[in-house]
């Protein structure tokens, strides 16, 4: 039986990263640990993948990848500052060369004003830190699904400029 989470994306960036000597970690709030799980189907991925959080909701945010409660209290959730703060808390907490923060609504309701598909893709990196806002149409798991194909290819974008 194949991986179904398994892409060619996915093997590309941990064959980047391998090839580097770096590592990545992720702190995920609407994939609640989908990403990490399609780094993991990759073989190999344990030379480069240190771990990854699952901050669904606000207090883990804080607890395990080390959001200030001011910025949740300011911008909430799903904000940029947010999916910020919980790529460099990845990066941080698990000591990796990039992180990866990803926040938004996947629905089927809109959440705190914004719509279903809004999600926020934080980047840290050994350089700089970035976010990246997407809007995402399809269902719960599509919205999912596109958000992690989208994280992948984001990082391996800035990993190929390192």
């Amino acid at each position: 039986m194949t991986d179904p989470l398994l892409t060619d994306d996915a093997r590309a960036l941990v064959a980047d990263l391998t090839v580097r000597h770096q590592s990545v970690a992720t702190a995920e709030s609407l994939t609640a640990g989908l990403l990490t799980a399609t780094l993991a189907g990759v073989p190999g991925a344990s030379a480069v993948l240190r771990g990854g959080l699952v901050t669904y909701t606000e207090d883990t945010k804080i607890a395990l990848a080390g959001v200030a409660p001011q910025v949740l209290d300011a911008v909430g959730p799903v904000a940029a500052p947010t999916a910020r703060a919980l790529a460099v808390g990845a990066r941080q907490r698990c000591a990796a060369t990039w992180g990866v923060g990803l926040t938004g609504v996947a629905g089927p309701e809109p959440h705190g004003g914004h719509p279903v598909g809004t999600v926020f893709l934080g980047l840290a990196g050994p350089v700089h830190t970035e976010v990246v806002e997407l809007r995402l149409a399809g269902s719960r798991w599509e919205i999912r699904r596109a958000a992690v194909d989208a994280a992948i290819s984001h990082l391996r974008a800035l990993v190929a400029q390192q």
